[in-house]
């Protein structure tokens, strides 16, 4: 499997928003009868940040959603503060991330800023987005 994932090239791998490796999941935690979140309150999360998106880019012809967005967007739509942009300076220098990479770690960053009906990213938000790029951290 390594031998197939380093065939990947870096400027393919910049093109997918979300790439993950997903471990096989222990028998006691299947059993485990915690309560997780419906469904339902998923899809009502989802379509709130859908919609906020839809109005975000209402009058913005060829852009619906975030992952739509080019850097003129980007510096239209995501604000970000001091703390924010030190996590994304972490991440470009230890990751050595691309620009390509930079865009769409903030375009994943605004999702989930949208998902949590926030109106600003915050370097959480920004973490969590990195954290699913395990193929940019040398993972996978």
């Amino acid at each position: 499997m390594q031998k197939y994932l380093a065939r990947l090239s870096g400027p393919l791998l910049d093109r997918v928003d979300i790439h993950l490796s997903v471990p096989p999941v222990a028998y006691d935690d299947l059993a485990t009868r915690v309560p997780a979140e419906s469904s339902a309150a998923v899809r009502a999360r989802v379509e709130a940040a859908r919609a906020r998106q839809l109005e975000r880019f209402k009058g913005s012809p060829g852009i619906y959603a975030n992952a739509h967005m080019g850097p003129r967007e980007l510096a239209r739509h995501v604000r970000t503060d001091a703390a924010t942009d030190a996590v994304l300076k972490r991440a470009i220098v230890r990751l050595g991330l691309s620009a390509r990479a930079y865009h769409r770690v903030l375009k994943l960053a605004r999702t989930l800023a949208d998902l949590e009906g926030a109106d600003d990213i915050t370097p959480g938000n920004v973490a969590e987005a990195i954290q699913y790029r395990v193929m940019d951290r040398g993972e996978g």
